[in-house]
């Protein structure tokens, strides 16, 4: 096992499933995240058996893990049956795919309820209309996924507008809505959590944070840490990635991000502008080897 995390990118796989497997190459990933589907549109294309091989073979060969994103258009918590069956049939469909190219896990976003936070996260989670809709989406696809050997990673987001979980003690009633079952898992976004207030760049910031998730769900939840940069300020509320060495985001965050002792076999993957992955790769690769120095 590595003594410091994998270090990787989302890769573009527009084209045919091994053009991710070439950019990896390109940009020096040792783990990657890919889209399984549009994920800004429902639906899917039948998947190329031949390219599925070649894929599986090609990152095996690697030693090269493997994540899927879900799409972005899936929403747990929303009051519209329609969106909820889509999101179910647009989940289902990723947590398939992931077990078909022998990925580790299916990274999808906590959701949204307009309306419901109003009233506050914990009671419109633990009770009600909003846990009841968590629990007949959800609970089906992790019960899926365990038997395929995944997990779902659950995403924080950043806290604007009706988030149902954005800080890390949100998960907690998230979890407990879903009977903190052993296939759901946390992916942790960098951008997202200093989005939502939490101080990664501030001494001891990052230990504090996982502190306060370890309070909420219980150790050994994260699968997945999203390192990005944000261009906005603490606390901001807004998902705008920006590249690791510039932003408002300190690198010291992703020093401790990569120093702490419970992330360690961990694979941590960039979501910054592909322009910049190998620069934001080598800049993630120099702080865990000076560490490991």
């Amino acid at each position: 096992m590595p003594l410091r995390p994998l270090i990787g990118a989302h890769v573009p796989v527009a084209g045919g499933l091994l053009r991710g497997v070439e950019y990896a190459d390109r940009v020096g990933a040792e783990v990657i995240q890919i889209f399984a589907a549009n994920a800004r549109r429902w639906g899917w294309q039948d998947p190329d058996p031949v390219q599925d091989v070649a894929f599986q073979a090609g990152t095996a060969d690697r030693g090269v893990p493997v994540f899927v994103h879900a799409s972005y258009l899936i929403n747990v918590g929303s009051a519209d049956p329609a969106i909820r069956r889509r999101s179910l049939a647009a989940l289902t469909h990723a947590v398939d795919r992931a077990a078909d190219l022998g990925a580790r896990g299916v990274v999808v976003h906590t959701g949204s309820a307009v309306g419901a936070a109003r009233n506050g996260r914990r009671g419109c989670l633990v009770s009600g209309p909003i846990s009841t809709r968590l629990r007949d989406l959800l609970l089906p696809v992790l019960d899926r996924g365990g038997a395929l050997g995944l997990r779902l990673l659950v995403e924080p987001t950043a806290g604007g507008g009706t988030s149902l979980a954005s800080r890390v003690e949100h998960l907690g009633p998230y979890f407990d809505a879903l009977d903190r079952h052993p296939a759901l898992g946390v992916c942790l976004d960098t951008c997202h959590l200093w989005a939502a207030g939490h101080d990664l760049a501030a001494d001891g910031g990052l230990a504090a944070t996982l502190d306060a998730l370890v309070e909420a769900v219980g150790p050994d939840r994260v699968g997945l840490v999203h390192a990005n940069g944000s261009r906005d300020g603490l606390g901001s509320g807004r998902d705008r990635h920006e590249s690791l060495a510039a932003g408002m985001l300190d690198t010291s965050a992703f020093r401790q991000l990569l120093a702490n002792d419970a992330l360690r076999e961990v694979p941590v993957v960039v979501e910054t502008a592909t322009e910049g992955h190998r620069a934001d790769i080598a800049l993630l690769k120099g702080l865990r080897d000076g560490l490991a120095g």
